[in-house]
């Protein structure tokens, strides 16, 4: 049986302001336009352009460069099989995110979005024991990795509530598929800094980037997914959606409205 556990620390400021107007870089399109699509492309574009230095007022930290305090990664069997943890991560590139789509339901007001990002660039002190396409890989070091020319399509599920007179979207997941041009990577001090079998090993990697990128496919879903997830989760519940849709319509459940 595969067993997967990740665990992703992203430190969030627990500020519990919110912008109550309208802040310069929101772009506010109406569900009723039939261009709704493309101005909601152009907003959400807008929203990745000002995330990239942060927003420190509602205790968002920038997301180029993202700093990454842990992630931690277990997968058993198959041609992936691993105990590692990588520390003190910086992750860069998404700061030139160019969205290709964006999408709302319109009774859900789930967000279906679709984003290229030319190159990302991970770095880290990586631990390490396992094996990779069944090579034995055992090391702590300095590493990086760099996907390119990378498609991400996000589905993030969405839960509707009222507060204050405003309507806030509550990110309740999201759900990731992406696609890469290519791969390079680098981990140092493997087995222990023998040189020969470190540099053949990142050699090999490198020429096979195709299936180490597929073995790696699940890790590299859920650590995006994880790190999307904490920052619109941060996102939406200190920005109201009226911003967002200026004709959000909004009914509760009944059954939220029973008693329990």
């Amino acid at each position: 049986m595969n067993l997967q556990l990740f665990f992703v620390t992203i430190v969030l400021s627990s500020a519990s302001a919110y912008f109550k107007t309208k802040p310069s870089f929101i772009k506010t399109c109406l569900k009723s336009d039939p261009e709704f699509d493309d101005c909601s492309r152009d907003a959400v574009q807008s929203l990745f352009n000002a995330l990239g230095p942060g927003l420190p007022e509602i205790g968002l930290p920038p997301l180029d460069p993202l700093k990454i305090p842990k992630i931690r990664i277990l997968q058993g069997e198959g041609p992936v099989n691993v105990n590692a943890a990588l520390d003190d991560v910086t992750v860069t590139g998404f700061g030139k995110t160019d969205v290709l789509l964006s999408q709302v339901d319109s009774k859900s007001y789930d967000f279906y979005t679709r984003v290229r990002v030319p190159k990302i660039r991970i770095e880290g002190t990586y631990d390490l024991k396992g094996k990779i396409l069944l090579i034995p890989l055992v090391g702590r070091g300095l590493c990086w990795f760099e996907p390119t020319n990378m498609t991400i399509d996000i589905i993030s599920d969405v839960k509707p509530y009222e507060k204050d007179d405003f309507i806030f979207f509550n990110i309740t997941g999201a759900h990731v598929k992406y696609s890469i041009g290519g791969l390079t990577l680098r981990m140092n001090n493997l087995f222990d800094g023998i040189d020969a079998l470190e540099d053949s090993t990142n050699a090999y990697l490198n020429a096979n980037w195709r299936p180490v990128s597929e073995s790696l496919r699940p890790i590299l879903s859920k650590t995006i997914e994880d790190i999307l997830l904490g920052f619109m989760q941060h996102l939406f519940n200190h920005l109201p959606g009226n911003f967002m849709i200026g004709d959000i319509k909004y009914h509760p459940s009944k059954k939220n409205e029973k008693k329990t």
